[in-house]
């Protein structure tokens, strides 16, 4: 075929970081809201709580992206393989 496996590289599993980012944003919202007065509105439209999820989810982004940039080994991982060119792949 022209190439064949040369070994394999482990990589973050980018799929499986989702509910990560998901979880950490909801507890970043949860804390910094948690004095709020309770409303008794049933309005789904609260401007400053979309405030306050736009930013924890910045913050939560930022702290993963260094997080895989520093370590990235503590989050799921998988094996990416690399390949190797053989006889066939050499130009004539």
């Amino acid at each position: 075929m022209g190439l064949e496996v040369g070994g394999y590289t482990e990589r973050p599993d980018w799929p499986k970081m989702g509910p990560s980012l998901l979880i950490a944003t909801a507890l970043i919202v949860a804390i910094r809201t948690a004095r709020w007065p309770v409303k008794d509105d049933h309005h789904i439209s609260d401007p400053a709580l979309d405030e306050e999820i736009q930013y924890a989810f910045r913050v939560a982004r930022r702290i993963m992206v260094h997080l895989v940039r520093t370590c990235e080994m503590i989050f799921p991982q998988r094996k990416e393989p690399w390949y190797r060119a053989d006889d066939e792949d050499v130009p004539q």
